[in-house]
């Protein structure tokens, strides 16, 4: 539920948030300390990339670009699991082959930072940029968006609520 504009114009608020709101107060991204992120390119071999992520205990790879650096996309290391076991892909295949691309014409992302609040992190866990579509992990990057810091996962949200006084 979302109260209409208010009288000075400011953007709608959420009336409605989780439990884990209220124990927040004020912590941003920069408080989950998330690991900073790991990357493999396209070409990788993915057997090269679930190993880096066990090594880490990570469900998600950022993919990036050889040449650029620039995010090209993701790996869901359980997806990545399911499509090794039903033999979609090989673990001599490409990193590309099992990635999730994303798409770039027509969408728009939320930028999240290290400054972002928790809440907006779990408003975005919830529904998506647009509020359709729930999602898995957020990449976090700086405000301009040039590098990726880290990863942070609904689970990091949770463990940081359970470890928060109350």
């Amino acid at each position: 539920m979302v109260q209409g504009n208010q009288p000075d114009g400011a953007p709608a608020t959420p009336l409605a948030r989780s439990a884990w709101a209220s124990k927040y107060r004020g912590a941003t991204v920069e408080d989950l300390d998330p690991p900073p992120a790991l990357s493999c390119k396209p070409t990788d071999p993915i057997m090269i990339a679930l190993s880096n992520a066990y090594e880490r205990d990570f469900t998600h790879l950022t993919v990036i670009s050889e040449n650029t650096r620039a995010l090209l996309g993701y790996l869901n290391i359980p997806r990545l699991k399911e499509s090794l076991k039903n033999g979609t892909v090989k673990d001599d295949d490409p990193v590309e082959k099992a990635m999730q691309k994303f798409r770039r014409k027509g969408h728009v992302y939320k930028v999240i930072t290290m400054d972002t609040p928790l809440e907006e992190l779990e408003d975005f866990f919830n529904g998506g940029v647009d509020g359709k579509e729930a999602q898995d992990f957020a990449v976090v990057t700086d405000d301009g968006r040039r590098f990726v810091l880290g990863v942070a996962t609904k689970g990091d949200l949770e463990e940081f609520v359970k470890r928060r006084p109350a």
